[in-house]
């Protein structure tokens, strides 16, 4: 056998082994961690649709209206009402761009430096538009103090939450 075939061969096992290696790591990666990279085709819809209207007023400028116009138009099932689709656990399930929050009686308090921040939702409704870590988000919103009755987007950290509820559903057809 000559040098060069035993170097072609020497690369050939090389590469097989390295494949291989690389794709039981993944595996192993995988079956230990939940993956919240695929996100479901309805979430991508309607984050597609928040993401077109930043900075318009969606309908009348309700919160509420930056969720249903969406769900309306790419026909999702929801009871035309505060119940969005499936409610997530979102301590055990992913979250996608694209889920939907409702709040009621929320009460926010949080620190950045000197400065203290509260802020108060009674009833509102938002939509996640960017999952920075687990229960940390930007939201997006209309009908805030911060961008009145047009579409903005302000971060969402749950730990700050000191009261009222919330509920976090996936949209479905």
């Amino acid at each position: 056998m000559s040098i060069q075939a035993i170097v072609v061969k020497w690369m050939i096992v090389s590469f097989l082994f390295l494949q291989t290696n690389t794709f039981a790591q993944t595996s192993a990666t995988t079956a230990n961690t939940q993956s919240c990279d695929s996100v479901p085709a309805m979430n991508a819809h309607i984050y597609q649709f928040v993401k077109n209207n930043i900075g318009n007023k969606v309908a009348r400028g309700e919160c509420w209206d930056l969720a249903a116009e969406p769900l309306k138009l790419y026909q999702a099932t929801w009871d035309k009402m505060y119940v969005f689709g499936r409610a997530v656990n979102y301590q055990k399930e992913c979250v996608y761009p694209g889920d939907i929050i409702q709040f009621e009686g929320i009460e926010i308090r949080y620190s950045e430096g000197d400065r203290h921040h509260e802020e108060y939702m009674e009833h509102h409704t938002a939509v996640v538009y960017k999952v920075i870590s687990k229960g940390v988000y930007e939201i997006a919103h209309q009908n805030t103090s911060k961008f009145g009755r047009t579409v903005g987007v302000s971060k969402l950290d749950l730990t700050t939450i000191v009261s009222g509820k919330y509920i976090i559903y996936r949209p479905h057809k």
